[in-house]
């Protein structure tokens, strides 16, 4: 029971409601009596001060620069463990033992090939279809080929589906990238790592061997720890409302992928990138600061400060020091966005005003550097997250389902439309 109420006053009514404590992070006050009780809604447009739900598996304190999976840092995943471990402490809630572990990438590996039949999916594509329009699809059509993991009240078919995600969304994205380039596809190998196995899917051809550069795979596989989940973004929410109408778990994913292609959510890197091409070389960049200090221009740097991070985004630490090995093991020194984007950077990290208003470059400004520097093309930046961010997906989708006090999504209005009137027949309009 909650030790600690609060009153909120509408007129002549009043409702006292419980004041719920989480183990981290604000005191949230519970509405589900304030209509019964007083006649009145809240209105929170974006639901940026609403919880709607309890969840134990990601914090974010974005005054303090805070986010921790299951309690561990973000810092200390990338750096320490590997994709695999961080989708198992995702799913279970503890960091696997060495067998655990063992069992875990076992099992994803074996999984990763898809219906021969789907190969057909991509066939109906234009060939210059985006990347994320193409996973959307197949996700979504995974349930017309596992009819054995989508019955969402046998937790044994919610691991499978669990499973069979995680390890063949990396496939369907690397399918997705050959067919708009016009290459074979590649099948994956069970002797290759995750990263590596992704990284040979979208670059090896069938003319050649291709040689897996472990310092890339590295930071493939740290790029997919640091977008593995972060806490009720605007995809998560979707997944879990998705699955509160029960529908089956591949089609609640489509519809988190769906709500990643948004240019502000999970197309931030792609812009960036595009930024970077607009302003073009070196030279131009002092016009481009210029114009992002003018608060009459309504230019945006791309890429610095976040909209949950204050402070700085833990992440873009991480990915700073990846973004650095990848450029040096890459050896790129001619390439004029790069140019821009190190001294984009030096500027942020050294200009008083970007420091006083703590617009650092985030993951987002890295991560597409990255990226570029690794050989994917744009397009396929929102592809590679949403195989980063299907662990996380999967992880809310199976606390939600599992929640007992969890009902369907079903938010309220403010209705500002006409009053009733009466109907006019056509001849009198």
């Amino acid at each position: 029971m909650n030790a600690k109420t609060g009153t909120i006053k509408i007129g002549d009514k009043s409702a006292d409601l419980p004041v719920m404590s989480g183990t981290l992070g604000p005191d949230v006050i519970d509405i589900g009596k304030l209509y019964g009780a007083t006649g009145a809604f809240t209105f929170d447009p974006g639901f940026l001060s609403t919880a709607s739900c309890e969840s134990k598996i990601t914090y974010i304190d974005g005054d303090e620069g805070i986010l921790l999976h299951r309690g561990y840092a973000i810092d200390e995943l990338a750096e320490k463990g590997d994709f695999l471990e961080t989708c198992y402490l995702l799913l279970y809630g503890e960091l696997p033992t060495p067998k655990q572990k063992a069992e875990f990438d076992y099992t994803v590996t074996r999984h990763t090939m898809v219906h021969d039949q789907m190969t057909r999916f991509f066939q109906g594509f234009r060939r210059d279809a985006h990347p994320m329009a193409v996973m959307v699809g197949c996700v979504g059509a995974l349930a017309a080929f596992y009819h054995d993991s989508t019955d969402i009240t046998d937790p044994k078919q919610r691991m499978i589906a669990s499973m069979r995600m995680i390890a063949k969304m990396p496939t369907i994205a690397a399918m997705a990238y050959k067919y708009n380039i016009g290459q074979p596809f590649v099948y994956p190998k069970n002797d290759l790592g995750y990263a590596s196995n992704f990284l040979r899917m979208c670059f090896a051809v069938p003319c050649e061997e291709y040689q897996i550069n472990p310092v890339i795979a590295r930071a493939l596989d740290r790029i997919f720890v640091l977008h593995a989940d972060h806490e009720q973004n605007a995809s998560t929410s979707t997944v879990r409302i998705a699955g509160s109408t029960g529908a089956n778990p591949f089609a609640c994913i489509a519809a988190g992928i769906a709500a990643l292609w948004g240019p502000a959510h999970g197309g931030a890197n792609e812009i960036c990138l595009d930024m970077l091409r607009e302003i073009g070389t070196v030279d131009r960049i002092p016009q481009f600061i210029a114009r992002a200090k003018d608060k009459n221009d309504p230019f945006r740097l791309m890429g610095f400060g976040h909209r949950v991070y204050k402070n700085f985004d833990p992440r873009a630490k991480i990915m700073h020091k990846t973004c650095h090995e990848v450029l040096k093991e890459m050896g790129i020194k001619d390439d004029p966005l790069l140019d821009v984007a190190m001294e984009l950077e030096r500027i942020a990290l050294s200009d008083p005003y970007f420091i006083e208003r703590k617009l650092y470059p985030n993951v987002d400004f890295y991560s597409g550097i990255t990226l570029k520097a690794m050989g994917f093309p744009t397009s396929m930046f929102t592809a590679l997250f949403a195989v980063a961010r299907t662990v996380g997906w999967i992880a809310q989708w199976k606390e939600m389902i599992e929640d007992p006090n969890q009902k369907i999504g079903r938010p309220r209005q403010l209705y500002v439309g006409q009053t009733k009137r009466d109907y006019a027949g056509i001849d009198q309009r």
